[in-house]
C-alpha cells in the first residue's frame, strides 16, 4: 500500500500529526487548522510503496500568510470519502476519515 508524509522546509523530519495537523492516508491531504506565523514555509509531499520499496516526492508547495488578513467566508461542511463499505478482520484496527470544513 500507499503511505504519505510531509517534509516542511526540506527537513528530513516530518510533519507531525498533532491537535492542528493531520495528513490523510487515503488522500495524502495535509491539513492544518489555524495557521499560525510558524507555519509559513514549504511542504513536500513524500509516496511511499512499501510493497515496492519506493518513494516519489512532490514539488514543494509554499504555505504564506495573507497581509491583507482577509480571509474567504466558507460554508459549513462535512467532507467524508468513505466507501460505500468498508470491511474489517476481527480484531483489526480501522481509521475513518471525516472533516468538519467552514467559518
Amino acid at each position: 500500500g500507499l503511505s504519505y508524509t510531509w517534509i516542511f522546509n526540506n527537513n528530513t523530519l516530518c510533519v507531525q500529526e498533532d491537535s492542528r495537523r493531520f495528513v490523510s492516508q487515503e488522500t495524502g491531504n495535509l491539513y492544518i487548522a489555524k495557521v499560525e506565523p510558524s507555519d509559513v514555509g514549504n511542504y513536500t509531499c513524500v509516496v511511499t510503496n512499501s510493497k515496492a520499496e519506493q518513494s516519489v516526492q512532490g514539488p514543494p508547495t509554499p504555505l504564506t500568510l495573507r497581509s491583507d488578513g482577509v480571509m474567504g467566508e466558507y460554508e459549513p461542511k462535512i467532507e467524508v470519502r468513505f466507501p460505500e463499505t468498508t470491511y474489517a478482520a476481527k480484531g483489526s484496527s480501522v481509521k475513518l476519515e471525516c472533516f468538519a470544513l467552514g467559518k
